[in-house]
């Protein structure tokens, strides 16, 4: 199968290459210039992770349909006194022009009230040390989206304009103005900024890397062209997944990512195998003709044996990632599907170029490709490239390498495993949270907007925690009184009715909405029985119901994700010892690259290097992707050194030495892909975004883990332990795996 893909790939070489570029230029096209009214960035969402029918969704849903009053925009000033007559004058007319905007409905403000900032009525709208006062500006309820929007930007530039107009009597004036479309932006354009950054970052160092590899541009550039295909194939597939899905900022950076490090891995592997395939026809033809083109055959058939081989790895490769990342679709909250279906995608999109475009070009470069490059000219490069350019020797670095640790495997093997273990450590305390503005970089105007509600106008805010009750006014006041004794409550609001239910503020005794003691209070007040319905909502909250929803269906995600791998690796090996230690070693892999995520961020360690503030815990869906994405990575590179050992034992080479040498062959790719890989990840860990920085640098420590002490110590440590065993399969599997048309 995969030999016939690539004879019709080496046959329609031009065709491919041109079906690909208009694919990508019409994806990039779409997705980042929007060519046909809106880019995907203008489609996304963001806030706090939620879990459809959840009780503080329900909650929320029953505020949002009962509410009568639209969105709002906020100015925050300061350096202004609200108690000065002058200050109230001057801001009359202000007031008035804010009003007169099409779609505002009003405008709030203390200064507006009988009596001023005096009026007690006034006191939740002035600062705590009264140096300013909020402006609130409400819209229409029954706005169209187009006339929300406009209404928005127009309050929006008034509200900034403010400060500038009282700057006569009150010239220290300045101010902030914040409202939810404001910090949708700010998150948003983060995420662009952030992609932005990131390719800058990765792609260069990337094609460096492959440069050392190959020892040329020319055979570096290939999986770089498929990379960059892959990246407008991924795009454009999330551009159509907006319009059935709600698609959150983050997911574009995340799935963006994973597809260039797949990408560049799968052509890495494609080409490297490539050169060494018409390296061994070039020898066998004693060299003639190492200057003709294509149609001599040798290309044709180099490409066929390569697909044979590499195309068969980087399908196997492909489908595991594919199969780790869906466990995310058995989840219940839309974004853990969101992250699914588009990172299933996105991987197709990766072994397609891989399997399609980059065959394509290299049929059309022919046996250029393996020409010394103009680089081994360069006297100072020349050692260079010798070194780390891919050569065909059975004796090389990673063969003596292991060599040694198959003389002490036990030893070796324990050493790994207990290193592995201290890394997990910190796992064992991780807090999970659901964090909003924390997201956001410090500096950003809309996060400290946020924080300047909380410090100067705490009465102002959204209480942390919000009970929605189906009873009376009465009934409501009553049970208010037994919340305010409940341990970690600073605080609760007078019950106020909204709709045909009540509403109660719960204000608990902490500054942080997510934190331990809020989510304690959380739990108290759903403990409690007070006669009637009740629905609690606010952050805390929500983060307990999504937690607790990625527990509820964690064991049968987990459980899919095996079975399929274990099957899987046992299409391509005919083993059933070789899966179960892949899946236990990888897993052990995972822990520990968990371990260092809390160590780093939760811990706040390295918040220098980093640049980042710890929110005290761990994005709650971060980890379900890291756990998705960095198992499946770790597979990849299973399957990379499986492959060639595979391949070894079936020409009838020893286990050690089958062992020994398949590291030889693969090792250098493997570690190449995972150094390019790391540097994607770390590309992205430059980001301003939490989120982005909490995957980026987990899944660059999960590949430098996986790649280096799991892949050339744990993994040959395990193989040579095990022996003749690792291929061991019950009698009835091994028939059923011979019959099968999967062989190398």
């Amino acid at each position: 199968m995969f030999a016939r893909l690539g004879r019709a790939v080496a046959h329609h070489p031009r065709l491919t290459v041109v079906v690909w570029l208009v694919l990508a230029v019409a994806g990039y096209a779409l997705a980042v210039l929007g060519v046909h009214g809106e880019n995907l960035f203008d489609r996304l969402s963001t806030g706090a992770p939620s879990v459809p029918g959840s009780e503080s969704v329900a909650g929320q849903d029953i505020l949002d349909e009962a509410s009568t009053t639209g969105p709002s925009v906020t100015l925050a000033l300061s350096g202004v006194d609200p108690a000065d007559p002058a200050v109230a004058e001057a801001f009359a007319p202000l007031r008035e022009d804010l009003a007169g905007i099409d779609g505002v409905a009003s405008v709030i403000d203390p200064l507006a009230l009988p009596g001023g900032a005096e009026n007690p009525a006034a006191a939740p709208l002035v600062a705590r040390d009264g140096d300013g006062f909020l402006v609130v500006v409400e819209l229409a309820p029954d706005l169209t989206g187009e006339e929300e929007a406009t209404a928005h930007d127009e309050a929006v530039e008034a509200l900034r304009a403010v400060p500038r107009e009282l700057a006569d009597v009150a010239p220290d004036a300045s101010g902030m103005v914040g409202s939810t479309t404001l910090i949708v932006r700010a998150i948003t354009e983060q995420v662009e900024t952030d992609l932005r950054t990131g390719e800058a970052i990765a792609l260069p160092v990337a094609l460096l890397v492959m440069v050392l590899v190959f020892g040329g541009f020319l055979a570096a550039g290939l999986p770089m062209a498929g990379a960059v295909a892959s990246i407008a194939g991924g795009l454009a597939s999330l551009l159509a997944f907006s319009y059935v899905l709600d698609l959150d900022s983050s997911v574009v950076n995340v799935v963006t990512v994973l597809g260039l490090g797949l990408s560049i891995d799968y052509g890495l592997l494609i080409v490297s195998r490539f050169r060494e395939e018409l390296h061994h026809l070039v020898d066998d033809d004693g060299g003639e003709g190492s200057r003709r083109r294509r149609g001599d055959g040798a290309v044709l058939v180099a490409v066929e044996r390569t697909m044979s081989t590499a195309g068969r790895t980087v399908t196997f490769s492909a489908l595991i990632v594919a199969i780790a990342i869906s466990g995310l679709l058995v989840f219940r909250p839309p974004i853990l599907r969101a992250f699914g279906a588009a990172g299933v995608t996105v991987v197709l999109v990766s072994v397609l170029t891989a399997l399609t475009l980059v065959p394509a070009l290299l049929t059309l470069l022919g046996r250029r490709i393996v020409r010394p490059s103009v680089l081994s000219r360069i006297p100072g490069l020349r050692g260079v490239l010798r070194r780390t350019a891919d050569v065909e020797t059975e004796d090389g670095a990673f063969s003596r390498l292991a060599g040694r640790v198959q003389r002490h495997p036990w030893w070796v093997m324990l050493g790994s495993l207990a290193l592995l273990g201290l890394l997990a450590l910190p796992l064992a305390r991780i807090e999970l949270r659901n964090s909003t503005t924390e997201l956001l970089p410090i500096g950003s105007a809309q996060r400290e907007y946020v924080q300047t509600l909380r410090e100067s106008y705490p009465a102002a805010t959204t209480p942390a925690i919000t009970v929605v009750a189906e009873s009376t006014l009465e009934q409501a006041a009553t049970w208010a009184g037994e919340l305010a004794d409940l341990d970690g409550v600073a605080s609760v609001d007078p019950p106020t009715t909204v709709g045909s239910y009540v509403v109660v503020g719960v204000r608990p005794d902490t500054d942080d909405p997510g934190d331990a003691t809020s989510r304690q209070v959380v739990e108290e007040i759903r403990d409690l029985d007070p006669g009637f319905p009740t629905w609690v909502t606010g952050q805390a909250a929500g983060q307990i119901d999504f937690t607790a929803a990625v527990a509820e269906r964690a064991l049968v995600a987990a459980g899919v994700v095996a079975v399929a791998t274990l099957l899987l690796l046992f299409l391509m090996t005919g083993s059933v010892v070789v899966p179960v230690k892949a899946l236990l070693t990888n897993t052990l892999s995972l822990a520990a690259s968990l371990g260092v995520l809390v160590w780093v961020f939760q811990d706040g360690h390295l918040t220098g290097v980093l640049d980042f503030v710890p929110t005290g815990g761990i994005e709650t869906y971060v980890v379900a992707l890291v756990v998705a994405f960095a198992f499946g990575l770790a597979m990849d590179y299973e399957v990379f050194l499986l492959s060639r050992i595979k391949e070894l034992v079936d020409e009838g080479r020893t286990n050690d030495e089958a062992v020994r040498l398949g590291l030889q062959r693969s090792g250098r790719i493997i570690t190449s892909a995972a150094a390019i890989v790391i540097v994607v990840f770390a590309g992205f860990v430059a980001g301003k975004l939490l989120v982005i920085k909490e995957v980026g640098f987990a899944l660059a420590i999960a590949v430098l883990v996986d790649a280096t002490l799991v892949r050339l110590f744990l993994v040959p440590a395990t193989m040579t332990v095990l022996g003749r065993a690792n291929w061991w399969a019950p009698r009835f599997l091994r028939r059923v795996h011979e019959q099968l048309p999967l062989h190398h």
